[in-house]
């Protein structure tokens, strides 16, 4: 098991975005995960978290997935499904899961669930991820400077 490293500006792992849930995360040689308890500040509808919210969360799980596997890997999200089961509360831990399905050069699929505390899963999602353009990637490697693990 190992911590991945955070961002500084990201909305779900950045560590200096004022607004952001700053979620660490942590990976083996299959998966990724986190654990994450919604407050109300992250409602759609009274006591359930809000759907854009469901897919950030599975976005950035499915991302991290791969965020680092044997090569340096800069790709961006080109189609993201998601398949809600259950309403997702609030106050209540939620662990989000993910990990890659298929890997070529250009292109890569992942899943992402996110698992009540009784380990039913409220939502899931499969992801496509595109090599990004080579003007980001240079950005990119710029803010990987700031990035940082986060100690146990």
């Amino acid at each position: 098991m190992k911590r991945q490293v955070n961002a500084r500006m990201c909305f779900v792992c950045g560590l200096e975005n004022p607004i952001g849930l700053g979620l660490v995360f942590e990976e083996d040689e299959k998966r990724v995960w986190t654990e994450f308890t919604p407050c109300q500040e992250h409602q759609g509808w009274p006591g359930v978290l809000h759907g854009g919210l469901v897919c950030a969360l599975l976005d950035e799980v499915m991302i991290r997935a791969f965020l680092f596997d044997q090569e340096e890997r800069w790709m961006v999200t080109a189609k993201m499904e998601v398949r809600y089961f259950k309403s997702v509360p609030l106050e209540q831990p939620l662990t989000l899961v993910g990990g890659v399905t298929k890997r070529g050069s250009r292109m890569i699929e992942a899943w992402g669930e996110i698992r009540l505390s009784d380990g039913s899963v409220a939502a899931k999602s499969k992801g496509v991820y595109l090599k990004a353009p080579p003007e980001m990637v240079e950005e990119l490697k710029e803010e990987v400077k700031y990035w940082r693990v986060v100690p146990s």
